[in-house]
C-alpha cells in the first residue's frame, strides 16, 4: 500500500489578543496577558507552525527608541506599526479571546490582506 502524505508547509501565525486591555497599565497584569500568548504560541508551534507575537518585536524596537515602559509615547510610535509590516509577511492570524483593540486592528489589517483567520487553537490544521 501507498500511503499519500500531504506536506503542508508551516504557516507563520500571528497571535494577536489582549496585552494592555483592562490592566490599567499594571505591568503584572500587562506580564501576565503576554504570559498568556507566550503559552498560546507554544500550542501552535506544537502544531508545527511558526508562531509570533508582535510585541517581541515592537517592544525591543521601541526600546532602542528609548521608550522607558510598555504603553509611553515611544512605544505607542513602534507598537501598532511593527504589528502592521508584521502581518504584511504572516499567513494567518490567531484572534485570542478578550477584548482588544489592537487586536482588533491586527484582524482588519490581516482580512484587507486575505490572511486565514482563526478565532481558536482547534481551527488551525496540524503540520
Amino acid at each position: 500500500r501507498i500511503k499519500k502524505v500531504i506536506n503542508m508547509q508551516s504557516l507563520l501565525i500571528l497571535i494577536a489578543g489582549p496585552v494592555r486591555s483592562g490592566t490599567n497599565n499594571r505591568a503584572e497584569l500587562i506580564e501576565a496577558n503576554l504570559h498568556n500568548m507566550a503559552q498560546v504560541a507554544l500550542r501552535v508551534y506544537q502544531k508545527g507552525h511558526i508562531p509570533v507575537v508582535g510585541e517581541w518585536l515592537a517592544l525591543p524596537v521601541a526600546k532602542a527608541a528609548g521608550s522607558k515602559t510598555i504603553g509611553d509615547a515611544i512605544s505607542e510610535e513602534y507598537l501598532y506599526p511593527v504589528a502592521h509590516r508584521l502581518i504584511s509577511r504572516c499567513d494567518a492570524i490567531l484572534r485570542m479571546p478578550g477584548e482588544s483593540r489592537g487586536a482588533d486592528l491586527d484582524i482588519e489589517e490581516g482580512k484587507k490582506r486575505g490572511l486565514a483567520i482563526y478565532s481558536a487553537l482547534e481551527e488551525i490544521p496540524e503540520r
